[in-house]
Parts: C-alpha cells; sequence; structure tokens
C-alpha cells in the first residue's frame, strides 16, 4: 500500500473478481463480513471450507509467479468448525474468534486450522498436515491445538497426487445412510447398464477416480454402464467414525447403496475382500443381480484356514497398522504397496501409498484388517446361483491365486480366468490389462 495504494487496491478487486469469490461460490461458501483486506467466510461443510482454500491459495501462488515481493499479494487462511451465532448476514462468537486468531499463525500463501477442523478431513482430502502443537491464542481462554496444511506445489509431487481441491463434474458423489447410522458416499458415473463395484479397503472415491491405480479400470467401466462405486465405513469419502466395523455391516452397507442409488438389477463387481461381500450379497438377493465377476478375492479369511504361519503374518501387519505413527511413515506404506503391485512404476507405487494414506486411519484400517481374518462364506458358495467369472493373478503375493480356485471350483458353472502377473490389482500399463477388461466386459454381455 504505501508503494502503490490505488494498483494495490485495484490488484485487490481483480484478485476477488477473477479467483477468491468465484472459488467461494463454487464450494457453496458465503461472505459473511468484509474487514479491509480480510473476509469471514461460512460453508456448509468444514470439507468444502478446506477445498476451497486449497483452491484460493493454489490460485494466488499461481498468480503471483511472474510478480515481485513488493507487488504480490500474499493471503493467509484460518479454519475453524464451530458453532456460530447468526446476525441477520453476519456470524459472531466464539467460532468466529477462533478463526480469525488461526489466521494469525498461518504461514502466508499457507492455510491453518484447529483440531476439530484435522480430525475432519485428515483422511478425507489427499492431503498432508504439520503438527504445530498447542498454541495460546489472544483473547482465547484454552489453548487450540492447531495444524498447518501442506500444499504441494512441486510439479513432481503434483503429478503424484491428484488435485482434490474441486470435485470432478464427471463423477457425482451422493450420500446415503446405513441402518446403524453410519454415513456412506457413493459414486455415479456414466451410463449404460448398471454395474456396481463392492467397497475394498483403500478407496477414496475422488482420489481413486484421478489416480493411475484405479481410474483406468473405472473410466473404462464407465464408457459402456452406469457405474457405482462406494468408499467402505471408515474409508475416503464415508464415515470416519463408524459405529460398527463387522462383515454383516459391509454386506448391509452394500444394499443401502445400491437402494439409494435406485438400481433394481445390476452387475456385480468384486475385487479382493469385495468378493467375500459380493458372495454374501448374491446369495441373499440373487433377483438382483445379472453377473458377477470376482477378482483376487478368498471365501474364508486367515483365522479360518489353519495356516499358523499366515495367521502370524497377518497378525503381524495388523499390529503395525495400530501404531498411528507407522501408518503415517512412507516405509510401512511401501511394505503394503509392494505386496498389492510388486511391478509398480515410482508413479504408480507412490500413488497406492498416498491412497494408503489418505483412504483410512491407522485405527479403521487396523479394524478393518481384523475383519478380514474372520471372514467365511464358504458354504455359500455352492448357493450362488448367478452367472459367474472368477480372475486371480497368478503371482500374486498379497493373496494366492488357489483361494480363487476354490471359489471357482464351488460356484456352480464358474468360469475361472489366470492372469499372467504378480500384481494384486491390474494397472493401465501391466500386458495383462487388455485381457483382464475384454473378461469383464464379455461377461457382462453374455
Amino acid at each position: 500500500m504505501g508503494l502503490d495504494e490505488v494498483g494495490t487496491l485495484e490488484s485487490l478487486r481483480t484478485h476477488r473478481r477473477e479467483l477468491i469469490d468465484p472459488k467461494i461460490a463454487e464450494h457453496g461458501g458465503r461472505i459473511a463480513k468484509t474487514m479491509g483486506d480480510g473476509l469471514l467466510l461460512e460453508f456448509p461443510s468444514v470439507v468444502a471450507a478446506v477445498k476451497c482454500a486449497m483452491a484460493m491459495q493454489n490460485g494466488m501462488v499461481a498468480r503471483n509467479a511472474d510478480m515481485s515481493d513488493d507487488a504480490a499479494i500474499r493471503f493467509r487462511v484460518g479454519i475453524h468448525l464451530g458453532d456460530v451465532i447468526i446476525d441477520g448476514d453476519d456470524i459472531h462468537g466464539d467460532g468466529v474468534n477462533i478463526a480469525a486468531r488461526v489466521q494469525e499463525v498461518a504461514e502466508p500463501d499457507g492455510i491453518c486450522v484447529t483440531a476439530d477442523v484435522y480430525r475432519q478431513v485428515e483422511t478425507r482430502l489427499g492431503v498432508s498436515f504439520a503438527s504445530l502443537g498447542d498454541r495460546t491464542l489472544k483473547n482465547i481462554a484454552q489453548p487450540a491445538g492447531l495444524y498447518a496444511l501442506r500444499l504441494e506445489r512441486d510439479g513432481e509431487q503434483q503429478s503424484k497426487s491428484p488435485d482434490l481441491s474441486a470435485p470432478d463434474p464427471s463423477q457425482e458423489i451422493l450420500y446415503c445412510s446405513a441402518p446403524d447410522g453410519t454415513t456412506l458416499a457413493y459414486a455415479i458415473t456414466g451410463e449404460g447398464s448398471p454395474v456396481v463395484k463392492a467397497a475394498t479397503w483403500l478407496s477414496h472415491l475422488e482420489y481413486d477416480w484421478k489416480s493411475v491405480v484405479w481410474s483406468h479400470l473405472w473410466r473404462a467401466l464407465s464408457a459402456q454402464h452406469k457405474l457405482i462405486r462406494y468408499d467402505e465405513r471408515g474409508n475416503g469419502l464415508s464415515d470416519a467414525r463408524p459405529k460398527q466395523m463387522t462383515f454383516e455391516s459391509w454386506v448391509e452397507d452394500l444394499e443401502t447403496v445400491v437402494d439409494a442409488a435406485g438400481v433394481e438389477r445390476f452387475d456385480l463387481l468384486g475385487i479382493s475382500q469385495g468378493v467375500a461381500v459380493s458372495i454374501a450379497y448374491a446369495v441373499r438377493h440373487p433377483e438382483r443381480v445379472s453377473h458377477l465377476v470376482l477378482h483376487g478375492g478368498y471365501a474364508q479369511g486367515w483365522r479360518n484356514l489353519d495356516r499358523p504361519d499366515l495367521e502370524a503374518r497377518q497378525e503381524a501387519l495388523m499390529t503395525l497398522m495400530k501404531d498411528g505413527r507407522g501408518q503415517k511413515t512412507s516405509a510401512f506404506r511401501q511394505l503394503f504397496t509392494s505386496l498389492f503391485l510388486p511391478s509398480a512404476n515410482a508413479e504408480q507405487a507412490a500413488m497406492f501409498n498416498e491412497l494408503e494414506r489418505v483412504s483410512a486411519s491407522a485405527k479403521n484400517a487396523a479394524r478393518i484388517y481384523n475383519v478380514f481374518g474372520d471372514i467365511d462364506v464358504a458354504e455359500l458358495l455352492p448357493q450362488v446361483s448367478i452367472p459367474t467369472l472368477v480372475m486371480h493373478s497368478i503371482g500374486d503375493t498379497l493373496i494366492n491365486i488357489g483361494e480363487s480356485r476354490r471359489i471357482a471350483a464351488l460356484i456352480p458353472n464358474a468360469r475361472f480366468v489366470e492372469l499372467d502377473t504378480q500384481n494384486h490389482l491390474i494397472l493401465e500399463d501391466d500386458p495383462v490389462w487388455p485381457r483382464f477388461l475384454t473378461e469383464i466386459t464379455d461377461s457382462l454381455k453374455s
């Protein structure tokens, strides 16, 4: 302002008109108050608030790229989740005061959030945070736990982490409630005969749609079908604090999502743990499933196989998950990546590492993994009356191919396909990808 008062005010108006205000509207927010060079904003959800802040700060960094330090306008953002007092179009209260003080802690171009915000978005937005510890804020009685949101702006890092600051218009994300009140997020893409993918651990509807790990499969199926996917409870955009975590609740979640999506008859795709969920659903509701496609799954968890060596290995992995610090380390995530995708290149491995981090908290990951061990749908296999395709990777190091051979042998008239790869999930550059996709699409047409 001291160097160019008129020019600075005009720059601020331009940033507001071209970037700030449009981003606020895009994310459903509203301006409650203007305060000179500051704004007080209110959003319908904490996720929307953080997404908007990310979009604005990244946009400002881009706009300032070719400007001198004297000319660049840089913002700080503070975000708090709390009650407010409505006074016409204005808002007041302790929640507002805390947000204003948190903003003062943020770095220029940065975003600082309170612990309440952090707990809501930690595993939902594909971003990382640095703890700033408890801080005493001016005129606020109790110290506040604060976190700085890390905005990756290096080109290489951005290529490995999809931009989740705004929803992708090509997929519609909706919400429904399971019988126990757990909120489930599901996505609908494409048009045509419906295909439902049973949920699995390691899913995030927005991240998966943009990552090299899953996007090729979802986009290929969406080109021919109405594809319905959902995040398992405790994963991605679904409820981060589910009331229950049992195999029965997983089957009920599938029932809930297909009813909410309004599909009466559909093809059902089960991958990994989703295989057992799909089998249970198909036996309960044979009139609703046209075709069953199963890949890389098992009918019985490790506690039901009388394999002490396997049980000890799985229990050890679960113990690691229970330590939140272990879940955060790249070395721990890489261990799982090497089991799921031993042939992944650097970009694919980095994206799967990140998917492990954003999909679920350490606590939820351990709860989910614990249920894996108790799965047992073996007695249901002869009752499956739906045309079924079973596939498995020959060199799968996560789940032995013998598990799928057994499933195919016990489901009447099931067709079994072996895929010549080590990967548990089929990547787009895997030589077996064309066959994998063809087998799925041909099966759904039969």
